[in-house]
């Protein structure tokens, strides 16, 4: 059933924002980021929190069910809740104690089966968003596992980061597709 749109669609800007949080995440994992650099990443996730927020709102106005919810819950958890912890981490660290990370992965566990249970919602839409959800939904696994000590870091970050920055461009791709297609009105980047 269509329906009219109050607002221009922002899930573009909150696809741009996951891709930030992504890269940045991608980054940490590889080892490119050290411990300074963690308040910088809080930063960005704060303002991507902004806009996922702001996206997650203005979707789920316009019954957008799956879209609203997913981009509220990356808005709460992946965006302000990751910004907090970064941070928290940084500030423990530079104190001489070391956190106790175990708490984090039984979060990204209702985390990770949350999106998992609504993964199947996405095949109605576009197969390269939904690849990016799949993505997506191994992260998270990967997140749970790792902080809960039950994966190697050094086999599994580098295939988060990997995953993270493939859906980082597929965000980039979509939210590009998005705007342009609609700005023309005709297919300038496929997206089924």
């Amino acid at each position: 059933m269509a329906h009219e749109h109050s607002f221009a669609t922002p899930a573009p800007a909150g696809l741009a924002a996951l891709a930030v949080a992504c890269f940045g995440f991608a980054a940490v994992f590889l080892g490119k980021v050290g411990l300074e650099g963690l308040p910088l990443l809080a930063a960005w996730l704060v303002g991507g929190f902004v806009v996922q927020y702001t996206t997650a709102v203005i979707e789920l106005k316009d019954h957008n069910l799956a879209g609203g919810n997913v981009f509220l819950f990356f808005a709460a958890f992946f965006m302000l809740a990751a910004a907090l912890s970064v941070f928290a981490k940084f500030m423990l660290h530079t104190y001489g104690v070391k956190p106790q990370i175990y708490v984090e992965g039984w979060c990204w566990l209702a985390g990770a089966a949350f999106l998992t249970v609504v993964t199947p919602a996405y095949l109605r839409g576009s197969k390269i968003f939904f690849l990016a959800v799949v993505m997506a939904d191994i992260v998270l696994w990967l997140l749970c596992f790792l902080d809960l000590g039950l994966a190697d870091p050094k086999i599994f970050k580098p295939f988060a980061a990997y995953l993270l920055i493939g859906i980082g461009f597929i965000g980039i791709y979509l939210a590009g597709a998005t705007v342009c297609n609609t700005v023309f009105g005709k297919v300038i980047y496929p997206v089924k």
